[in-house]
């Protein structure tokens, strides 16, 4: 029996070859492609048989989740109504090795019927897809993984790179942001980790705050109060000046805390978020500084405070 890791490095040797010639060959029919779909008034159909119909439907999912509107069509469904889902505005992408998959007829028949384009990913050039493509995305000539049966493996993998790279591109040409991300992600880790300060900050109502010159045993009270171990330290026009900490006082305590005022024990320039930073980038910056709290300011103003625990009560890591 051969050496599975032996086996494995060459199924991958094959599989990073393929992509390697796959990244060399790409020129102007890619940049082809992302002018046409971004042009588009429709979605993206995607389409393809049997192995090549599971990367399609991957690639769908997504271009959906990074601002290009897409779906997936069965090819033999289509023939039985489902072409109903394909509109004029639409392009099709269509995947077939061969080309020649017998279940895309129907459906190219139809694009070319109503003048829908359609762009082929195929590994034969003057294949019945490469015909009846406007653009043609040709796969490079590179032996499958799996030499006993030819099934798609290296040929596969490609399809699913040039997918991601046509979604990048796609993606970098709308100005698609982490913010649109998240608005199709809300669940999950990453989810979390795109919500924004504004979304887990307490606001103006719940903040700690105490004046420059308030005596350290109203702050005390403050930040007993507020139930955050802090207290932001605010000058008279409302500017956060500083912070003080639990731990300030009791690094103070022995020198006479009591009897001094918030702006002789404050840390000055306190760390600070905005309400549009991201609360991944929140926990982070926490993580690194070995804080717990973070005020969230506009103009210099305190609006809003996040706690380590906010983040992570909504999975944020």
């Amino acid at each position: 029996m051969s050496d599975p890791l032996d086996i494995a490095r060459n199924v991958l040797a094959l599989e990073i070859k393929g992509l390697e010639a796959l990244k060399a060959g790409l020129g102007s029919d890619f940049a082809a492609a992302v002018a046409l779909i971004h042009e588009a008034k429709g979605r993206v159909v995607v389409t393809g048989m049997g192995k090549s119909g599971h990367i399609a439907r991957k690639i769908a999912a997504t271009f959906s989740s990074t601002g290009t509107p897409a779906l997936f069509v069965h090819p033999a469904e289509a023939s039985h109504g489902d072409l109903g889902m394909i509109s004029r505005d639409d392009v099709v992408l269509a995947l077939s090795k061969s080309g020649e998959t017998a279940e895309l007829g129907d459906l190219l028949a139809y694009t070319a019927r109503f003048s829908i384009p359609v762009v082929a990913i195929t590994s034969v050039a003057g294949s019945a897809l490469s015909k009846s493509a406007q653009i043609d995305l040709i796969l490079p000539d590179i032996e499958e993984a799996c030499g006993e049966t030819f099934a798609p493996t290296t040929s596969t993998t490609m399809m699913m790179a040039l997918g991601d790279a046509l979604a990048v591109a796609l993606l970098r040409a709308r100005g698609f942001s982490a913010s649109d991300f998240q608005g199709f992600h809300p669940g999950g880790k990453l989810g979390a980790a795109l919500r924004k300060a504004r979304d887990l900050m307490h606001g103006p109502d719940a903040l700690p705050l105490a004046s420059l010159d308030a005596p350290m045993t109203d702050v005390v009270a403050i930040i007993s109060k507020g139930g955050f171990g802090c207290a932001g330290i605010i000058d008279d026009n409302g500017l956060l000046k500083g912070i003080i900490t639990d731990g300030d006082i009791r690094r103070h305590f022995s020198n006479g805390a009591q009897s001094k005022t918030a702006a002789e024990v404050m840390t000055e320039n306190p760390r600070t978020a905005y309400p549009e930073t991201l609360a991944g980038d929140i926990l982070a910056y926490m993580s690194k500084n070995k804080i717990t709290t973070i005020f969230v300011i506009e103009q210099d103003k305190p609006v809003g405070l996040v706690h380590v625990h906010d983040c992570l009560s909504v999975g944020v890591v």
